[in-house]
């Protein structure tokens, strides 16, 4: 039997490079050998950004059109909008009713952004209970495997506990997700930070050539690394990791070793970058301007994917349901 693979985005615009190694490339490589559903999750957005959702409709068009430029394809993967899918509410709430709170107190998610929420009030029912909604989103389809990084096991912990605890009350028998582990990005941010929008550090999709041109000559290279005859250190640099998946394999190598004994410098390993991003990003590139043509046809997409999406969720929710006795 093929096997389902579910996995959500929130909708913060156009994407940068380290979504596109990080999430993207995946994404388009387990279309090839599972069912697949990437969904929109713009319900989860509101958990933490309610205060802000005037862009959302634009936030999400851009996201999506990133998607499917990066090779998503609609023929072989249900690409939808979570709110458009209502029975992920319905079972939200049906799986709230029987998840202990301490489980969601204890969740080490909530407590590092409750700690780090920077002014926002965190402190509400949706926030606390949005592992019950990741619950939801990948039960409906019964997912056999969720894409997660290392740091994420955990949460998937916790919605393999809610489904264990579910079917033993109401004797379903539904698929308890496994982690699907997946590498994660390595690339920094032109700072050397965290590559993100607050930080205004990222290498957009959708940046023109002389914006890319412009933050690659400006990147923060070895820290460690003050004077051009010094020894670099490639492990340290924010843009050796660029190297190891825009440029080729034969080109890698002699960087590595050239900056080491610091007969490369970093401005001419800038200019070795730029060059090989010329190689790779434009026909992404062209692909994005075909679809930002197409605005009508990429909402369409989503619409066609949220109805195939809420069949396969009403199926499930008929079981449920019926468990329940709430039929």
């Amino acid at each position: 039997m093929e096997e389902v693979v579910v996995s959500g985005m929130r909708p913060t615009g156009k994407l940068h490079l380290g979504h596109l190694h990080g999430v993207l490339t995946n994404w388009a490589d387990l279309q090839a050998r599972h069912r697949c559903y990437y969904f929109v999750a713009d319900w989860h957005a509101l958990t933490t950004e309610y205060e802000s959702v005037a862009d959302m409709r634009e936030s999400v068009i851009e996201m999506v059109i990133d998607w499917l430029a990066a090779g998503l394809d609609p023929e072989r993967s249900t690409l939808f909008l979570q709110s458009e899918v209502k029975q992920h509410a319905e079972l939200y709430l049906l799986l709230s009713m029987v998840t202990p709170l301490g489980w969601l107190e204890r969740n080490p998610t909530y407590k590092d952004a409750m700690s780090q929420a920077g002014g926002k009030d965190l402190s509400t029912y949706g926030f606390l209970g949005y592992p019950i909604l990741q619950t939801a989103d990948v039960v409906l389809y019964r997912a056999n495997h969720v894409p997660v990084g290392a740091d994420q096991v955990p949460h998937l912990e916790l919605a393999r506990e809610i489904v264990r605890r579910f079917n033993h009350l109401f004797g379903l028998k539904l698929p308890e997700p496994q982690a699907l582990l997946t590498g994660t990005s390595k690339l920094l941010g032109t700072d050397g930070r965290k590559m993100s929008k607050s930080f205004n550090n990222a290498i957009y999709l959708s940046d023109s050539w002389p914006v890319i041109e412009e933050k690659v000559r400006n990147m923060v290279t070895d820290v460690q690394r003050p004077r051009r005859n010094d020894p670099g250190h490639p492990d340290l640099c924010v843009l050796f990791p660029y190297h190891k998946l825009h440029s080729t394999p034969e080109a890698v190598a002699p960087i590595e070793r050239d900056c080491r004994a610091a007969t490369l410098g970093c401005r001419e390993d800038k200019e070795l970058l730029l060059e090989s991003l010329r190689r790779t990003l434009p026909a992404y590139q062209e692909r994005r301007r075909e679809y930002e043509a197409q605005r009508e046809r990429v909402w369409e997409i989503l619409r066609e994917g949220s109805a195939r999406a809420r069949a396969v969720a009403e199926t499930t929710l008929r079981e449920i349901r019926e468990a329940v006795r709430v039929n």
